[in-house]
């Protein structure tokens, strides 16, 4: 197999998840909470932040050329306002080291994480975020845009949208599950022993600790449950951090990414299976069909009948994150998209939980057989990052989930272990 020779091969991370003791942004302080909903504290996480050059190096030894990495804007901009310049200094650091070692640095300005101080004043459903974002990203631009070819602004801009769906359900289940409990009924439609009564009590005692940590008892983070009108203002912030890049940097390019699946309507599940592509992507268009280049974020499909989404097929492999393991996903989901944003497409974040290496190695081979498929279709694809570089911590999920290239021994000295299917990605730029 042999992509272009311009073709960057990577993989990808995201400074929270990685880097460790990001101790003004919002994630930090909902960890930290006596009835957090996280299986575990990032604390240091995997020491990324120190031992980038090992990282980096590693990556780039293996064969990969390009390395996607998020800049925290909690670092940045600690307080409102107030920018740190030994923070800059080190991400100044970081792209640097990517470049001494021939591995060219895609930056993500947003993933996931904000600082504090956004959050208490409204978080992501606060129409102030616009300005707030395009103000950090003038910034971050000034200070090191000259060393860049490629800004995402913001990381699944779309998925505030997916979480509220899931909440919805999640509600809907509940709601049913608690009235069966009051008509003696058992309940099997939601895990067994689930305590009602308690989880209410959580809700409380954690609004209370919202109150403490945000001012609010409902913080309105990247990742909570989006309103219509949030989704909105996600699309202006992405606008506005554009506007400020290109007025400094106009040949940059800038997009954002989506996480997207790849839609597959049995009989009757047609207009589900729209429904949720017109929420994934295509209602984003008018905001994004000028950018360079969009990202595309898939890990597995979603399948639909005429009651809406089906779970994994029956015997179906499926990974730690409970995903059906389907690697064909990437090639459907990149033909749709191109389909209707006519720009560069980058594979921002692909990959598998697992703890089985070989399954990883197979994984990235019918990936990257789907993506060749469509660069020899004539899809204008530049790039594929997997995720992600190493084992980190998953969010809520904590460290268990296995996603890396690299196993990182927390126990031990933060000793890194690159894994076969490190080396096997690295293949691809050899043309092996």
């Amino acid at each position: 197999m042999s992509f272009p020779k311009d073709f960057l091969i990577g993989a990808a991370t995201a400074a929270h998840q990685v880097e460790g003791n990001n101790i003004h942004s919002d994630y930090w302080a909902q960890e930290q909470m006596p009835h957090s909903g996280f299986a575990e504290p990032s604390l240091d996480a995997c020491d990324h932040y120190n031992r980038f050059e090992e990282d980096i190096a590693l990556l780039a030894k293996a064969g990969l050329n390009a390395y996607r990495f998020s800049i925290e804007w909690a670092r940045i901009e600690p307080e409102e306002g107030r920018f740190d310049p030994a923070e800059v200094e080190h991400y100044r650091q970081v792209i640097a080291c990517c470049k001494a070692n021939g591995v060219e640095p895609i930056v993500t300005l947003h993933h996931f994480s904000s600082p504090v101080w956004l959050i208490r004043k409204g978080g992501w459903e606060a129409e102030t975020v616009v300005e707030d974002f395009a103000r950090y990203a003038a910034f971050v631009t000034k200070e090191l845009g000259s060393e860049l070819h490629y800004i995402c602004t913001i990381n699944e801009a779309n998925m505030g949208i997916q979480v509220a769906a899931v909440a919805k359900r999640y509600m809907q289940q509940m709601m049913a599950a608690a009235a069966k409990m009051k008509a003696g009924q058992a309940d099997s439609s939601v895990q067994v022993g689930i305590n009602l009564e308690q989880l209410m009590a959580n809700q409380k005692l954690t609004a209370e600790e919202n109150v403490a940590a945000f001012g609010t008892p409902n913080p309105q983070t990247f990742v909570s449950g989006r309103t219509p009108e949030g989704d909105i203002l996600v699309m202006k912030a992405h606008q506005a951090a554009k506007k400020a890049i290109k007025e400094r940097f106009p040949d940059m390019k800038v997009g954002l990414t989506l996480s997207l699946h790849d839609m597959q309507p049995l009989p009757g599940g047609e207009a589900a299976a729209q429904k949720e592509w017109d929420d994934e992507l295509l209602h984003y268009l008018p905001y994004i069909e000028n950018d360079d280049f969009l990202g595309v974020q898939n890990y597995t499909r979603t399948r639909f009948d005429e009651n809406g989404t089906l779970p994994a097929p029956d015997g179906a492999e499926t990974t730690q994150m409970g995903y059906e393991y389907y690697p064909e996903a990437i090639g459907n989901v990149i033909r749709e998209v191109s389909k209707v944003f006519h720009n560069d497409l980058i594979v921002t974040e692909n990959g598998v939980a697992t703890a089985d290496d070989t399954r990883r190695v197979e994984y990235i081979r019918r990936a990257l057989d789907g993506v060749q498929a469509c660069v020899d279709e004539g899809i204008p694809v530049k790039g594929y990052y997997y995720w992600s570089l190493m084992d980190n911590f998953e969010w809520q999920k904590g460290f268990a989930m296995q996603f890396g290239l690299i196993a990182v021994d927390r126990k031990n000295g933060q000793t890194r272990i690159p894994k076969e299917s490190l080396r096997f990605l690295g293949s691809y730029t050899k043309g092996e």
